[in-house]
Protein backbone atom coordinates (compact mmCIF):
# COMPACT_ATOMS: atom_id res chain seq x y z
CA UNK A 1 0.00 0.00 0.00
CA UNK A 2 1.29 3.48 -0.84
CA UNK A 3 2.35 5.71 2.09
CA UNK A 4 -0.50 7.76 3.47
CA UNK A 5 -0.33 11.50 2.91
CA UNK A 6 -0.53 13.63 6.06
CA UNK A 7 -3.55 15.41 4.63
CA UNK A 8 -5.38 12.10 4.29
CA UNK A 9 -4.66 11.24 7.92
CA UNK A 10 -5.89 14.64 9.07
CA UNK A 11 -9.10 14.14 7.11
CA UNK A 12 -9.57 10.74 8.77
CA UNK A 13 -8.90 12.29 12.19
CA UNK A 14 -11.39 15.07 11.59
CA UNK A 15 -14.11 12.82 10.15
CA UNK A 16 -13.83 10.19 12.89
CA UNK A 17 -13.61 12.82 15.62
CA UNK A 18 -16.79 14.52 14.46
CA UNK A 19 -18.64 11.22 14.27
CA UNK A 20 -17.39 9.88 17.62
CA UNK A 21 -18.14 13.09 19.51
CA UNK A 22 -21.80 12.93 18.64
CA UNK A 23 -21.73 10.51 21.57
CA UNK A 24 -20.54 12.61 24.46
CA UNK A 25 -19.17 11.77 27.91
CA UNK A 26 -22.68 11.62 29.36
CA UNK A 27 -23.64 8.98 26.77
CA UNK A 28 -20.71 6.79 27.86
CA UNK A 29 -21.38 7.44 31.54
CA UNK A 30 -24.91 6.11 31.08
CA UNK A 31 -23.75 3.08 29.09
CA UNK A 32 -21.20 2.29 31.79
CA UNK A 33 -23.77 2.75 34.56
CA UNK A 34 -26.38 0.52 32.94
CA UNK A 35 -23.98 -1.98 31.36
CA UNK A 36 -25.62 -1.41 27.96
CA UNK A 37 -23.89 -2.27 24.70
CA UNK A 38 -23.45 0.94 22.63
CA UNK A 39 -25.40 -0.18 19.58
CA UNK A 40 -26.18 3.39 18.46
CA UNK A 41 -22.47 4.17 18.37
CA UNK A 42 -21.62 0.98 16.50
CA UNK A 43 -24.36 1.55 13.92
CA UNK A 44 -23.15 5.09 13.29
CA UNK A 45 -19.68 3.75 12.46
CA UNK A 46 -21.19 0.94 10.39
CA UNK A 47 -23.18 3.47 8.37
CA UNK A 48 -19.94 5.37 7.73
CA UNK A 49 -18.20 2.20 6.53
CA UNK A 50 -15.60 2.35 9.31
CA UNK A 51 -16.16 -1.17 10.64
CA UNK A 52 -14.54 -2.50 7.49
CA UNK A 53 -11.58 -0.15 7.69
CA UNK A 54 -8.98 -2.87 7.03
CA UNK A 55 -11.14 -5.14 4.88
CA UNK A 56 -10.30 -4.78 1.16
CA UNK A 57 -12.79 -2.99 -1.05
CA UNK A 58 -13.51 -6.19 -3.01
CA UNK A 59 -15.03 -7.61 0.19
CA UNK A 60 -17.02 -4.51 1.06
CA UNK A 61 -14.47 -2.69 3.21
CA UNK A 62 -12.54 0.58 2.95
CA UNK A 63 -9.19 -1.07 2.23
CA UNK A 64 -7.28 1.22 4.58
CA UNK A 65 -3.88 0.47 6.08
CA UNK A 66 -2.94 0.08 9.73
CA UNK A 67 -1.75 3.70 9.92
CA UNK A 68 -5.18 5.05 9.05
CA UNK A 69 -6.92 2.49 11.27
CA UNK A 70 -4.67 3.33 14.21
CA UNK A 71 -5.49 7.02 13.85
CA UNK A 72 -9.18 6.14 13.69
CA UNK A 73 -9.00 4.08 16.88
CA UNK A 74 -7.06 6.76 18.73
CA UNK A 75 -9.78 9.31 17.98
CA UNK A 76 -12.50 6.88 19.05
CA UNK A 77 -10.75 6.13 22.35
CA UNK A 78 -10.17 9.84 22.95
CA UNK A 79 -13.91 10.39 22.64
CA UNK A 80 -15.43 7.23 24.13
CA UNK A 81 -12.63 5.66 26.16
CA UNK A 82 -12.13 1.90 25.97
CA UNK A 83 -15.91 1.41 25.90
CA UNK A 84 -15.97 3.17 22.55
CA UNK A 85 -12.61 1.81 21.48
CA UNK A 86 -13.49 -1.82 22.18
CA UNK A 87 -16.90 -1.52 20.53
CA UNK A 88 -15.18 -0.75 17.20
CA UNK A 89 -11.87 -2.54 17.81
CA UNK A 90 -13.56 -5.96 17.85
CA UNK A 91 -15.04 -5.39 14.41
CA UNK A 92 -11.85 -4.10 12.81
CA UNK A 93 -9.10 -6.48 13.98
CA UNK A 94 -10.30 -10.04 14.82
CA UNK A 95 -11.19 -10.79 11.15
CA UNK A 96 -7.51 -10.54 10.13
CA UNK A 97 -6.87 -14.34 10.07
CA UNK A 98 -10.02 -14.83 7.99
CA UNK A 99 -8.84 -12.22 5.52
CA UNK A 100 -5.43 -13.80 5.12
CA UNK A 101 -6.11 -17.52 5.57
CA UNK A 102 -9.84 -18.08 5.14
CA UNK A 103 -11.24 -19.75 2.04
CA UNK A 104 -12.51 -17.52 -0.74
CA UNK A 105 -16.04 -18.69 -0.02
CA UNK A 106 -15.67 -17.77 3.67
CA UNK A 107 -14.31 -14.33 2.83
CA UNK A 108 -17.02 -13.54 0.30
CA UNK A 109 -19.80 -14.67 2.61
CA UNK A 110 -18.72 -13.08 5.88
CA UNK A 111 -16.33 -10.16 5.35
CA UNK A 112 -18.99 -7.90 3.74
CA UNK A 113 -21.35 -8.67 6.62
CA UNK A 114 -18.65 -7.84 9.17
CA UNK A 115 -17.83 -4.62 7.33
CA UNK A 116 -21.48 -3.53 7.42
CA UNK A 117 -21.95 -4.51 11.05
CA UNK A 118 -24.58 -7.08 10.10
CA UNK A 119 -22.88 -9.75 12.20
CA UNK A 120 -20.84 -9.49 15.39
CA UNK A 121 -18.02 -11.90 16.15
CA UNK A 122 -16.25 -12.99 19.31
CA UNK A 123 -12.59 -13.99 19.53
CA UNK A 124 -12.10 -17.24 21.48
CA UNK A 125 -8.45 -17.79 22.40
CA UNK A 126 -7.81 -17.12 26.11
CA UNK A 127 -8.35 -19.90 28.66
CA UNK A 128 -8.35 -19.83 32.47
CA UNK A 129 -5.61 -22.45 32.89
CA UNK A 130 -3.29 -21.33 30.08
CA UNK A 131 -2.64 -17.65 30.90
CA UNK A 132 -0.24 -16.12 28.39
CA UNK A 133 1.09 -19.56 27.36
CA UNK A 134 -1.37 -20.22 24.53
CA UNK A 135 0.36 -23.52 23.74
CA UNK A 136 -1.26 -24.94 26.89
CA UNK A 137 -4.89 -24.39 25.92
CA UNK A 138 -7.12 -27.37 26.72
CA UNK A 139 -10.09 -26.74 24.44
CA UNK A 140 -10.05 -29.75 22.12
CA UNK A 141 -11.48 -30.37 18.67
CA UNK A 142 -11.80 -34.04 17.75
CA UNK A 143 -12.24 -35.14 14.13
CA UNK A 144 -15.53 -36.72 13.18
CA UNK A 145 -16.91 -38.05 9.90
CA UNK A 146 -18.69 -34.74 9.21
CA UNK A 147 -16.25 -32.26 10.72
CA UNK A 148 -15.14 -31.61 14.29
CA UNK A 149 -16.52 -31.86 17.83
CA UNK A 150 -15.26 -29.14 20.19
CA UNK A 151 -15.21 -29.20 23.99
CA UNK A 152 -13.53 -26.84 26.42
CA UNK A 153 -13.60 -23.49 28.16
CA UNK A 154 -12.65 -19.93 27.26
CA UNK A 155 -12.42 -16.78 29.39
CA UNK A 156 -12.33 -13.00 28.88
CA UNK A 157 -14.23 -13.34 25.62
CA UNK A 158 -15.52 -9.97 24.45
CA UNK A 159 -18.91 -9.59 22.71
CA UNK A 160 -20.13 -13.13 23.46
CA UNK A 161 -23.43 -11.84 24.89
CA UNK A 162 -24.44 -10.62 21.42
CA UNK A 163 -22.06 -12.31 18.95
CA UNK A 164 -23.33 -14.39 16.07
CA UNK A 165 -19.98 -15.97 15.15
CA UNK A 166 -16.82 -16.96 16.98
CA UNK A 167 -13.22 -17.29 15.80
CA UNK A 168 -12.19 -20.18 18.01
CA UNK A 169 -8.76 -21.67 18.70
CA UNK A 170 -8.70 -25.32 19.76
CA UNK A 171 -6.19 -28.15 20.01
CA UNK A 172 -6.54 -30.68 17.21
CA UNK A 173 -3.51 -32.71 18.28
CA UNK A 174 -1.69 -33.13 21.62
CA UNK A 175 0.90 -30.61 22.74
CA UNK A 176 4.44 -31.52 21.67
CA UNK A 177 7.16 -30.15 23.97
CA UNK A 178 9.47 -29.76 20.96
CA UNK A 179 6.86 -27.90 18.89
CA UNK A 180 4.40 -26.55 21.49
CA UNK A 181 2.73 -24.07 19.12
CA UNK A 182 1.83 -26.72 16.54
CA UNK A 183 -1.38 -28.71 16.73
CA UNK A 184 -3.83 -25.83 17.25
CA UNK A 185 -6.49 -24.97 14.68
CA UNK A 186 -8.67 -21.92 14.08
CA UNK A 187 -12.39 -22.33 13.41
CA UNK A 188 -14.84 -19.62 12.34
CA UNK A 189 -18.23 -20.94 13.31
CA UNK A 190 -21.61 -20.08 14.78
CA UNK A 191 -21.71 -19.16 18.46
CA UNK A 192 -24.32 -21.85 19.08
CA UNK A 193 -25.90 -21.14 22.46
CA UNK A 194 -27.31 -24.64 22.64
CA UNK A 195 -23.72 -25.87 22.82
CA UNK A 196 -21.91 -22.85 24.29
CA UNK A 197 -22.88 -21.50 27.70
CA UNK A 198 -22.02 -17.81 27.98
CA UNK A 199 -21.52 -16.36 31.46
CA UNK A 200 -20.78 -12.65 31.82
CA UNK A 201 -17.93 -11.54 34.12
CA UNK A 202 -18.52 -8.56 36.41
CA UNK A 203 -15.45 -6.38 36.13
CA UNK A 204 -13.76 -3.12 37.13
CA UNK A 205 -14.32 -1.09 33.98
CA UNK A 206 -15.73 -1.06 30.45
CA UNK A 207 -19.12 -2.29 31.65
CA UNK A 208 -20.73 -1.33 28.34
CA UNK A 209 -18.69 -4.01 26.55
CA UNK A 210 -19.28 -7.50 27.93
CA UNK A 211 -16.52 -9.93 28.91
CA UNK A 212 -17.44 -13.58 29.37
CA UNK A 213 -16.59 -17.14 30.26
CA UNK A 214 -17.56 -19.74 27.67
CA UNK A 215 -18.29 -23.39 28.40
CA UNK A 216 -18.25 -25.43 25.17
CA UNK A 217 -20.06 -28.77 25.19
CA UNK A 218 -19.98 -30.90 22.02
CA UNK A 219 -20.02 -27.99 19.58
CA UNK A 220 -20.23 -29.33 16.02
CA UNK A 221 -18.03 -27.53 13.48
CA UNK A 222 -17.85 -28.24 9.75
CA UNK A 223 -14.65 -28.81 7.78
CA UNK A 224 -15.33 -25.71 5.69
CA UNK A 225 -15.26 -23.63 8.90
CA UNK A 226 -11.53 -24.29 9.40
CA UNK A 227 -9.49 -21.12 8.88
CA UNK A 228 -6.27 -21.90 7.05
CA UNK A 229 -4.39 -25.10 7.73
CA UNK A 230 -5.28 -27.66 10.39
CA UNK A 231 -2.68 -27.58 13.15
CA UNK A 232 -1.33 -24.12 12.21
CA UNK A 233 -3.95 -21.96 13.93
CA UNK A 234 -1.56 -20.21 16.30
CA UNK A 235 0.68 -19.16 13.43
CA UNK A 236 -2.35 -17.81 11.60
CA UNK A 237 -3.11 -15.69 14.67
CA UNK A 238 0.39 -14.21 14.76
CA UNK A 239 -0.28 -11.97 11.76
CA UNK A 240 -2.93 -10.15 13.75
CA UNK A 241 -0.89 -9.64 16.92
CA UNK A 242 1.40 -6.81 15.80
CA UNK A 243 -1.45 -4.65 14.42
CA UNK A 244 -3.46 -5.16 17.60
CA UNK A 245 -0.51 -4.18 19.81
CA UNK A 246 0.07 -1.02 17.83
CA UNK A 247 -3.59 -0.06 17.95
CA UNK A 248 -3.89 -0.79 21.67
CA UNK A 249 -1.01 1.64 22.15
CA UNK A 250 -2.89 4.26 20.15
CA UNK A 251 -6.07 3.63 22.14
CA UNK A 252 -4.09 4.19 25.34
CA UNK A 253 -2.89 7.49 23.94
CA UNK A 254 -6.46 8.46 23.10
CA UNK A 255 -7.59 7.67 26.64
CA UNK A 256 -4.69 9.62 28.08
CA UNK A 257 -5.46 12.66 25.97
CA UNK A 258 -9.12 12.58 26.99
CA UNK A 259 -8.10 12.53 30.64
CA UNK A 260 -5.50 15.24 30.09
CA UNK A 261 -8.12 17.49 28.48
CA UNK A 262 -10.41 17.05 31.47
CA UNK A 263 -7.59 17.64 33.94
CA UNK A 264 -6.35 20.76 32.13
CA UNK A 265 -9.83 22.27 32.06
CA UNK A 266 -10.33 21.53 35.74
CA UNK A 267 -6.90 22.91 36.69
CA UNK A 268 -7.75 26.16 34.92
CA UNK A 269 -11.21 26.48 36.47
CA UNK A 270 -10.72 25.17 40.01
CA UNK A 271 -9.79 28.08 42.32
CA UNK A 272 -8.23 27.42 45.73
CA UNK A 273 -6.54 30.12 47.84
CA UNK A 274 -7.73 32.70 45.29
CA UNK A 275 -5.85 31.17 42.37
CA UNK A 276 -6.43 28.40 39.84
CA UNK A 277 -4.74 25.19 40.93
CA UNK A 278 -3.08 24.94 37.52
CA UNK A 279 -0.79 27.78 38.60
CA UNK A 280 0.84 25.40 41.08
CA UNK A 281 3.75 23.48 39.60
CA UNK A 282 2.83 20.38 41.62
CA UNK A 283 -0.32 20.27 39.49
CA UNK A 284 1.02 21.69 36.23
CA UNK A 285 4.24 19.71 35.87
CA UNK A 286 2.76 16.20 35.99
CA UNK A 287 0.23 17.21 33.32
CA UNK A 288 2.98 18.71 31.16
CA UNK A 289 5.04 15.55 31.61
CA UNK A 290 2.08 13.42 30.49
CA UNK A 291 1.61 15.55 27.37
CA UNK A 292 5.26 14.90 26.46
CA UNK A 293 4.97 11.15 27.07
CA UNK A 294 1.77 10.86 25.03
CA UNK A 295 3.39 12.71 22.12
CA UNK A 296 6.44 10.45 22.24
CA UNK A 297 4.32 7.29 22.48
CA UNK A 298 2.34 8.34 19.41
CA UNK A 299 5.51 8.73 17.36
CA UNK A 300 6.58 5.19 18.28
CA UNK A 301 3.12 3.81 17.44
CA UNK A 302 2.96 5.59 14.09
CA UNK A 303 6.44 4.37 13.17
CA UNK A 304 5.42 0.79 13.97
CA UNK A 305 2.24 1.17 11.89
CA UNK A 306 4.22 2.53 8.96
CA UNK A 307 6.58 -0.47 9.12
CA UNK A 308 3.63 -2.86 9.14
CA UNK A 309 2.00 -1.13 6.16
CA UNK A 310 5.32 -1.34 4.30
CA UNK A 311 5.34 -5.11 5.02
CA UNK A 312 8.53 -4.81 7.04
CA UNK A 313 9.36 -6.59 10.30
CA UNK A 314 7.87 -4.65 13.21
CA UNK A 315 7.67 -7.05 16.16
CA UNK A 316 9.87 -5.07 18.53
CA UNK A 317 8.40 -1.75 17.41
CA UNK A 318 4.85 -3.04 17.94
CA UNK A 319 5.76 -4.27 21.41
CA UNK A 320 7.30 -0.90 22.28
CA UNK A 321 4.24 0.90 20.90
CA UNK A 322 1.88 -1.08 23.10
CA UNK A 323 4.13 -0.62 26.16
CA UNK A 324 4.52 3.14 25.80
CA UNK A 325 0.91 3.83 24.82
CA UNK A 326 -0.46 1.82 27.76
CA UNK A 327 2.00 3.38 30.21
CA UNK A 328 1.54 6.99 29.07
CA UNK A 329 -2.24 6.58 28.80
CA UNK A 330 -2.75 5.13 32.27
CA UNK A 331 -0.32 7.61 33.83
CA UNK A 332 -2.22 10.52 32.28
CA UNK A 333 -5.51 9.12 33.61
CA UNK A 334 -3.98 8.65 37.06
CA UNK A 335 -2.66 12.20 37.06
CA UNK A 336 -6.08 13.47 35.98
CA UNK A 337 -7.50 11.68 39.02
CA UNK A 338 -4.96 13.41 41.25
CA UNK A 339 -5.66 16.80 39.68
CA UNK A 340 -9.37 16.49 40.44
CA UNK A 341 -8.70 15.62 44.08
CA UNK A 342 -11.80 14.35 45.88
CA UNK A 343 -14.00 15.15 42.91
CA UNK A 344 -12.14 12.49 40.92
CA UNK A 345 -14.31 9.91 42.69
CA UNK A 346 -17.51 11.59 41.48
CA UNK A 347 -18.78 9.95 38.29
CA UNK A 348 -20.06 13.27 36.95
CA UNK A 349 -16.44 14.36 36.35
CA UNK A 350 -15.81 11.30 34.12
CA UNK A 351 -12.14 10.84 34.97
CA UNK A 352 -12.81 7.83 37.20
CA UNK A 353 -14.29 5.93 34.24
CA UNK A 354 -11.30 6.73 32.05
CA UNK A 355 -8.99 5.65 34.88
CA UNK A 356 -10.83 2.33 35.31
CA UNK A 357 -10.76 1.64 31.59
CA UNK A 358 -7.11 2.62 31.14
CA UNK A 359 -6.05 0.24 33.90
CA UNK A 360 -6.83 -2.67 31.58
CA UNK A 361 -4.12 -1.73 29.08
CA UNK A 362 -0.99 -2.53 31.14
CA UNK A 363 -2.41 -6.07 31.54
CA UNK A 364 -3.94 -6.88 28.17
CA UNK A 365 -3.66 -8.01 25.48
CA UNK A 366 0.12 -8.16 25.99
CA UNK A 367 1.18 -7.39 29.57
CA UNK A 368 3.96 -4.90 30.23
CA UNK A 369 6.00 -7.68 31.80
CA UNK A 370 5.66 -9.87 28.70
CA UNK A 371 6.68 -6.92 26.52
CA UNK A 372 9.86 -6.61 28.59
CA UNK A 373 10.44 -10.36 28.33
CA UNK A 374 10.06 -10.14 24.55
CA UNK A 375 12.44 -7.20 24.19
CA UNK A 376 15.03 -8.60 26.58
CA UNK A 377 15.22 -11.93 24.73
CA UNK A 378 14.37 -11.11 21.10
CA UNK A 379 16.03 -7.69 20.87
CA UNK A 380 18.82 -7.76 23.46
CA UNK A 381 19.59 -11.46 23.19
CA UNK A 382 19.35 -12.14 26.92
CA UNK A 383 18.47 -15.64 28.16
CA UNK A 384 14.82 -16.50 28.76
CA UNK A 385 13.55 -16.54 32.33
CA UNK A 386 10.73 -18.98 31.58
Amino acid sequence: MAPTESGDLELIRKTVRELARRYDLEYWREKDKKGEYPWEFVRAFADGGWLGAMIPEEYGGLGLGLTESAVMMQEIAQSGGMSGGSAIHFYVFPPAPILRYGSEAMKREFLPKLAKGEILMAFGVTEPTAGVDTSRIRTKAEKTADGWLVNGQKVWITNAQNAHKILLLARTSPRDENKPLDGMTLFFTDLDRDRITVREIEKLGRAAIDSNELFIDNLEVRDDEVVGEVGQGFRHLIDGLNPERIVVGMEGIGLGRAALDLATTYANERVVFNRPIGRNQAVAHPLADSWIRLEAAELVCMNAAALFDAERACGKEAAAAKFLGAEAGFQACDRAMQTHGGFAYAKEYHVERLWREARLLPNAPFSQEMVLNYVSTKVLGLPRAY
